[in-house]
């Protein structure tokens, strides 16, 4: 018998199964494929923590998978010597989010660590905050961030507020394996854990703790002020954490007129007014646009994803019309905003430095240039600019001032150490309140800085590929661009490869290389001779190769000509790569 059969016949006899765990477990009994895809590995356990299709089997999310993960945090902590130093839980409102939030408590209590709950549903950078805040030696928040309905995930943060460690993830994992997903996991009694005190329900003290640090932020806090009377904000959730934070925030920098997109303002695990739960997909904003803001004439659409790290944008333009915006292109805008603003007061740092992902807009070279203020590049994934937050906390090297991702995450506080999306929605705001004020919508802003820098855009292309299939197809594409690569793109001479798995940039023409400083990563990028940089990249999270593309023209119409160009190229070399 195969080893994924023999774990399928384990969970089938268990005597401790759910009902609804053993019924998905009957109805795959004679499709091998599908206990295969369920059986054949463990979920990984990674720096970002688990993510995976709810469902039955060690390659899906379940309370099984969930309390051995734990397990495998208990006995990290323990080896570290700070079990009494606690862990605090947060969650989302996905489905079966907060069973797995007092699932994972309860494994914490019956290993002698205290937990700390949170009531309610609440944002991943607040749990960051929460860390920090209570002391805790780590935390757990129960998400899958803006991926479908069908997922869930289970993210772990260390003492400092930032995503698991590399080498402490990488024990978790070590434990995992070796850790019987049904004998090998101690757990309490709930109700008896909160009669012990090692589980504490916790909520508002730390709600208020965390607002006030995030209002701190503010660049122009009278800007709202000055046009609150009729300026207009529509606010969606998307079913998510964002909610309560939000509209608390934004109430109390002033503004007056928050409209709730009603529809997408409760919890619901379905997420049934979207296809996907993402504030990067213009779809989840068709209610806002087509029922709210042009019935009360709105100035700004802001949508947080469900654990509230995420933040979309749409601004309505001179003409009338509502119009999208990129994370690009909002992590362009606030770091002129926050720039300008602290130099405007005096207060900019000579050692301040901003931080990006390296496949976010080069534009913010330019930008920071001009203020005299370095700009570094880490990889994709916040946890880098999170420890890049500590390390400067440590060396006092840099001030750090604002951090972002063309995914939509940012961060301008040091008060969490993932992306905030209760910090960016309230700078947002400001920040279109203080344009407003000059008779200038966000998008006037943006085609100023454009004029001033160049028309810098930038398309982002994925591909999905599901299953056992598709996971060997993305992992073929990139094995064959290492062992074909390319020479052009489009007919344009490709000047250099940058590949981060082996840690070096290849100069094409004399084949001179360099050292890339940055932790290895499956990462290819390529800088052509028209100045144009191509990223291509497996997902982390999801089961998606995708491809960046970043192009720069004096002129918008030659920008947006090789932007089409490079899009249709791309599609055409993954395709043509993965098939």
């Amino acid at each position: 018998m195969s080893q994924y059969r023999e774990q399928y016949e384990k969970w089938m006899s268990f005597s401790g199964m759910t009902d609804d765990l053993k019924k998905e477990l009957e109805e795959i009994k004679g499709d091998d494929n599908a206990v295969k895809e369920r059986f054949f590995k463990p979920l990984e356990f990674g720096t970002a923590g688990l993510r995976g299709v709810i469902g039955a089997g060690t390659n899906r999310m379940n309370i099984f998978v969930v309390r051995q993960a734990t397990q495998g945090l208990c006995e990290v902590i323990k080896s570290q010597n700070a079990a009494d130093r606690g862990v605090v839980i947060a969650y989302d409102s996905r489905k079966y989010s907060d069973l797995f939030a007092r699932e994972s408590a309860r494994v914490l209590a019956a290993n002698g660590i205290k937990a700390y709950l949170f009531e309610d549903l609440r944002p991943v950078p607040e749990l960051s905050f929460a860390i920090r805040q209570l002391g805790t030696i780590a935390g757990i928040v129960i998400t899958a961030s803006h991926n479908p309905y069908q997922y869930n995930g289970y993210k772990a943060y260390w003492e400092d507020g930032s995503q698991l460690p590399p080498q402490f993830a990488k024990e978790v994992f070590d434990v995992i394996v070796k850790t019987d997903i049904f004998a090998g996991i101690k757990i309490a009694d709930f109700d008896k854990a909160v009669e012990k005190g090692m589980i504490e329900i916790i909520g508002s003290e730390i709600d208020e703790a965390f607002i006030e640090e995030v209002l701190k932020l503010s660049i122009h806090p009278d800007a709202v002020a000055k046009v609150a009377e009729h300026f207009k904000i529509i606010y969606t959730p998307f079913h998510g954490t964002g909610n309560k934070p939000v509209r608390e925030v934004l109430r109390r920098a002033g503004h007056k007129n928050v409209i709730v997109v009603k529809e997408q303002e409760k919890p619901d695990p379905m997420f049934s007014t979207v296809k996907s739960p993402n504030p990067e997909d213009k779809e989840g904003f068709q209610i806002a646009i087509n029922d709210y803001a042009k019935k009360y004439d709105v100035d700004l659409i802001i949508g947080t994803d469900p654990d509230c790290d995420r933040v979309g944008i749409v601004v309505k333009a001179s003409n009338g019309e509502y119009i999208t915006m990129t994370g690009n292109q909002v992590g362009v805008l606030l770091t002129h905003y926050i720039l300008s603003g602290l130099k405007d007061e005096g207060k900019l740092p000579e050692n301040g430095v901003v931080i990006k992902s390296i496949v976010s807009t080069k534009m913010v070279k330019a930008i920071c240039d001009t203020f005299g203020i370095e700009l570094m590049n880490v990889l994709t994934g916040f946890k880098f600019i999170g420890e890049k937050i500590k390390e400067f906390e440590q060396t006092h090297e840099h001030t750090f001032l604002f951090g972002f991702e063309e995914s939509y995450g940012y961060l301008s506080g040091t008060h969490a150490r993932d992306k905030d999306g209760v910090n960016a929605c309230m700078l947002i705001a400001e920040m279109a309140a203080y344009y407003k004020a000059k008779n200038m919508s966000l998008y006037d802003a943006l085609t100023e800085l454009f004029r001033q820098y160049g028309f810098y855009k930038e398309s982002v292309l994925s591909i999905t590929h599901e299953g056992l299939d598709g996971m060997e197809k993305i992992k073929n594409t990139m094995l064959s661009l290492r062992e074909n690569p390319l020479t052009e793109i489009g007919g344009i001479k490709i000047l250099s490869v940058s590949d981060y798995l082996k840690g070096k940039n290849t100069c094409l023409e004399n084949r001179k290389e360099t050292v890339i400083n940055l932790p290895q990563a499956d990462v290819l990028a390529y800088d052509l001779e028209d100045e144009t940089t191509i990223f291509i990249r497996p997902s982390g999270t999801e089961p998606k190769i995708k491809g960046y593309i970043m192009v720069c023209d004096k002129e918008e119409e030659k920008a947006t000509e090789k932007i089409i160009k490079y899009t249709d190229i791309l599609k055409q070399i993954l395709d043509w790569v993965c098939f």
